[in-house]
């Protein structure tokens, strides 16, 4: 049966959000949350990428990295998911109690329920991509060996 997920405040999977409040330390900083990580990677090396790191809250990140006006790094389409890889594999191997959550749901498809990301998630009508899901099985399995 799939697992779906979506809000924060869900639980137990809330933790599979970008937003969840769980730390990590990968390429020399702290991140408060992997949206955080996420949105920062966009703008390495320019004044931006500090904006984000420090960002209050994720949902500030994620306008932050969102926001046109800045320069998005060239190559961005190519790397985005090896950035949310790299995000997601640092968030849940550095917190054990997430890491028994993700590892809990066993070899269940895992959904991003959002309604308007057809990317990340399964879009209103379930026809979305699903990566962030994807990904998040993919760091399962990584985690389990």
């Amino acid at each position: 049966m799939p697992i779906y997920f979506y809000s924060v405040n869900s639980i137990p999977y809330g933790c599979f959000s970008n937003f969840s409040n769980h730390s990590f330390e990968l390429d020399g900083h702290k991140w408060k949350t992997s949206e955080h990580y996420f949105q920062a990677q966009k703008f390495v090396g320019t004044k931006y990428f500090s904006d984000v790191l420090n960002a209050s809250s994720p949902r500030k990140a994620a306008s932050l990295g969102r926001n046109r006006s800045f320069p998005l790094r060239k190559d961005w389409e190519e790397v985005k998911e090896d950035v949310m890889r790299e995000a997601l594999f640092a968030k849940f191997s550095q917190n054990e109690s997430i890491k028994s959550v993700l590892l809990s749901t066993e070899e269940e498809e895992l959904i991003e329920d959002s309604p308007i990301d057809y990317y990340w998630g399964c879009g209103q009508d379930q026809t979305g991509k699903n990566r962030l899901g994807c990904l998040l099985a993919e760091i399962r399995e990584k985690l389990r060996d």
